[in-house]
């Protein structure tokens, strides 16, 4: 073969070579358009089945073998979110007050003051119960006073009625989740009450001489069951541990009863009736 005609051939081969060449470009260039318009990867077919391939070389035999999630029980630490559970609080109270005598024994004991203070459990929003010891101390009155002078033989000049008491109270908070509220409460328990009437006597002190002082002539006294039931009224303070708020600010009056031993028995003075009023702080 001549070297004009080997020419001629070479020439033709590199005309379709670079033709052939050209030809796979522009393929790619579109596909890599349309993966590009789409957001789809472009990859060859080749790729495509090799990938498949080894994703189920991975896989394994039994699907049910997969581990499962973790619960959204095991990822809280055994906790369930969304329920609150409120397990029973210590509950306190304490506070002061003053004393309306009623009923009968508006002729034989006046008006005072008291005292009080417990302790117990809240056992949920609503209810609690309270063991409290209550001391009250009253007057009384000049009239009665004077009757019982007259009956001793003069020289009585004042006294006094003090009332102690011990009872089991439960309380119910009738609005729970409010900033200022209302509860129920009562009691039954132990009371003593004594009545003591006092008269000046001189005493003689080393520095000072002689001086009056009062002192208790005679007393009555009484241990009786009792009871009693009012409502009261509550500003809270604060948030507690559990999301209630406390502490409060409170104030109450309860009907007291208390079932002394009439005139006609030995230490008594009628059956005691009175209403303490009484504000402090609840827990």
């Amino acid at each position: 073969m001549s070297v004009p005609r080997m020419l001629s051939h070479a020439l033709r081969v590199s005309i379709l070579g670079c033709a052939a060449m050209l030809a796979v470009a522009q393929a790619n260039a579109q596909s890599a358009a349309v993966a590009a318009t789409t957001g789809t990867p472009a990859f060859s077919a080749a790729a495509e089945s090799s990938s498949l391939e080894m994703a189920d070389a991975a896989l394994p035999a039994n699907p049910a073998a997969l581990p499962a999630a973790p619960s959204a029980r095991a990822a809280g630490g055994g906790q369930v979110y969304g329920r609150r559970y409120k397990r029973q609080e210590w509950a306190f109270v304490a506070g002061g007050g003053f004393n309306a005598p009623v009923g009968n024994d508006l002729p034989f004991i006046t008006w005072g003051g008291n005292f009080t203070i417990g302790a117990g459990l809240r056992f949920n929003e609503f209810a609690s119960g309270l063991l409290e010891y209550q001391f009250i101390d009253d007057k009384l009155p000049g009239a009665f006073i004077a009757a019982a002078s007259n009956a001793n033989g003069g020289g009585i000049t004042g006294g006094n009625a003090h009332i102690q008491s011990l009872t089991v109270s439960p309380v119910i908070d009738l609005s729970p989740k409010s900033s200022n509220g209302a509860y129920l409460v009562g009691g039954w328990g132990f009371y003593h009450k004594s009545t003591n009437f006092s008269a000046p006597e001189a005493v003689f002190d080393p520095f000072f001489g002689y001086y009056f002082t009062n002192v208790t002539v005679a007393s009555f006294t009484s241990n009786q069951w009792g009871g009693n039931a009012g409502l009261g009224i509550y500003h809270r303070l604060g948030t507690g541990l559990h999301g209630e708020t406390r502490p409060q600010l409170f104030a109450e009056a309860r009907w007291t009863f208390i079932d002394t031993p009439p005139f006609t028995k030995p230490n008594g003075l009628g059956r005691t009736e009175l209403i303490p009023v009484t504000v402090g702080v609840r827990f």
